[in-house]
């Protein structure tokens, strides 16, 4: 278990459910913190920014490796200084979203980039910090945030066991102790198929963390079931509206969409209970209707039993259904009425 905020994190408690801005405010402020209030309004835990400038992620360069690859289905052959400057939220905006989510009772956090974004979200007060995945082979940078204390998250898209493994080592030696560590497909939109829910157990094995899923999958499905295998964090990117064509609207969540996110994972959650097998408390009055054998017309001493007199029926209370064949063809040993149930010392 691990807490962020004052809020505990793990298996015994409700998913935390992130939700992702990115650039999905459009370069409006008012957008984004219209974001903000429909993610409270949704009732998630949490909001992330992304905190860098297109200077601290890249170079305004534009070879070919500077380009997303033409078949992208979202970015295709954009230029990567040109999309991070479309797409990037003003350092001058992260105080005011820091405020407006705190003020409506909102985990607010962000994924730095660089060192200068450390520093930045420091003088915030930031509550944790959240590494990308494209981030996690750089050591230096998760020492330096796992260095503040506080909570790390770190997602695993694209990442080789051995590249989680020095990730989790470089944070922890820098001095985390509040790890969580997110699968995720790192493609933009992910496809269900390519979200390998069950490898989840084995990164909580492998890492000896909390961990949950970073899910760039259209709609809630992927999330929820994941934490049937263990999800305790979820991320989601949102946005209020697909239609408005945010940078990462495609695959974002809508707030109707959000808000049924947070009550079907906890619902999940929920769910889950413990490994037994057997009547649950609230089944003992539907175990009074039960079939049994019963009288089903009125009988007379002496009179044989037969199934037009005797059949299994709801309620509970006469002898088991399965006991009809050695019952059958005996004889009543007094009279009874319809609705009597059938006892050994009736027949």
């Amino acid at each position: 278990m691990i807490s962020i905020a004052g809020r505990e994190i793990g298996p015994a408690h409700p998913p935390f459910v992130i939700a992702e801005m990115s650039g999905n405010h459009g370069g409006d402020l008012g957008r984004a913190l219209a974001i903000v209030d429909a993610v409270a309004a949704a009732g998630a835990h949490a909001l992330k920014l992304q905190t860098y400038r297109p200077d601290t992620i890249t170079v305004d360069a534009d070879g070919p490796a500077f380009r997303i690859g033409e078949g992208h289905e979202l970015w295709g052959g954009e230029n990567l200084y040109r999309l991070y400057e479309r797409a990037h939220t003003p350092w001058e905006w992260h105080q005011p979203l820091f405020e407006r989510a705190r003020a409506r009772g909102l985990v607010p956090f962000s994924s730095p980039f660089d060192p200068t974004a450390i520093d930045l979200l420091e003088k915030l007060d930031a509550p944790a910090y959240k590494i990308a995945s494209s981030e996690i082979v750089d050591l230096p940078l998760i020492r330096m945030a796992a260095a503040t204390g506080k909570p790390l998250i770190i997602s695993t898209g694209m990442a080789t066991i051995g590249e989680i493994h020095a990730a989790v080592e470089a944070a922890r030696e820098a001095g985390c102790a509040r790890l969580a560590v997110l699968a995720c497909t790192a493609s933009y939109p992910a496809a269900p198929t390519e979200s390998n829910l069950r490898a989840l157990p084995l990164l909580a094995g492998l890492t000896g963390a909390v961990v949950g899923v970073s899910d760039h999958t259209p709609g809630i499905g992927v999330p929820v079931a994941a934490v049937a295998l263990g999800a305790c964090l979820i991320e989601k990117h949102v946005t209020l509206s697909r239609a408005d064509g945010g940078v990462d609207s495609a695959f974002s969540l809508e707030p109707a969409e959000l808000a049924a996110l947070v009550a079907e994972s906890e619902r999940a959650w929920q769910s889950l209970g413990a490994p037994v097998i057997g009547p649950r408390p609230s089944e003992r009055e539907g175990l009074r209707f039960r079939r049994s054998l019963y009288i089903v017309r009125d009988v007379r001493a002496g009179e044989p039993v037969t199934p037009e007199n005797v059949r299994s029926i709801r309620p509970a209370g006469g002898l088991p259904p399965a006991a009809a064949s050695a019952v059958m063809g005996r004889t009543f040993t007094r009279d009874a009425a319809l609705g009597t149930p059938l006892t050994w010392d009736l027949i």
